[in-house]
């Protein structure tokens, strides 16, 4: 298993793993803002990755992308692999909203962080050990 960067580690919850990929929430209730990062070594850009894990990347993608759009009718998703401030390869799914906080513009920097409360991370939990995510293991089932 690959670890993840500390950075992602000290700003994000560990909410599970699909078949490639760890799910971070970022901790920040500003936005709902989830990161994936698949669980492979040295590993910076999409396309160092194995071709079938490339295809794997794109599907869980997509299929976060779709449950996030679903669950919380945002106008607009996010997706991006920056990688500026953290080497390790991580693809960002930002729901986003024409009343949030940062609208238009990249949400980085726009407001101060609010993390989450217990109940509230509880009720993410929950949410994603319900919807039945196709090869997804909630981090409290593992």
């Amino acid at each position: 298993m690959a670890a993840i960067h500390p950075q992602l580690a000290d700003d994000c919850i560990h909410l599970g793993r699909f078949r490639l990929c760890h799910l971070l929430l970022m901790n920040d209730r500003n936005y709902p803002w989830y990161i994936l990062v698949p669980d492979r070594d040295n590993i910076q850009e999409i396309y160092q990755l194995a071709p079938d894990d490339r295809q794997q990347l794109l599907a869980e993608s997509c299929l976060l992308s779709e449950f996030l759009m679903d669950e919380f009718d945002g106008d607009k998703l996010n997706v991006a692999a920056l990688g500026n401030q953290v080497p390790q390869l991580h693809l960002h799914h930002i729901v986003r909203f024409e009343t949030d906080p940062a609208w238009p513009t990249p949400v980085w920097g726009k407001q101060p962080s609010l993390p989450y409360t217990d109940e509230a991370l509880d009720e993410i939990r929950s949410l994603f050990a319900l919807a039945g995510l196709d090869g997804f293991e909630n981090h409290l089932d593992s």
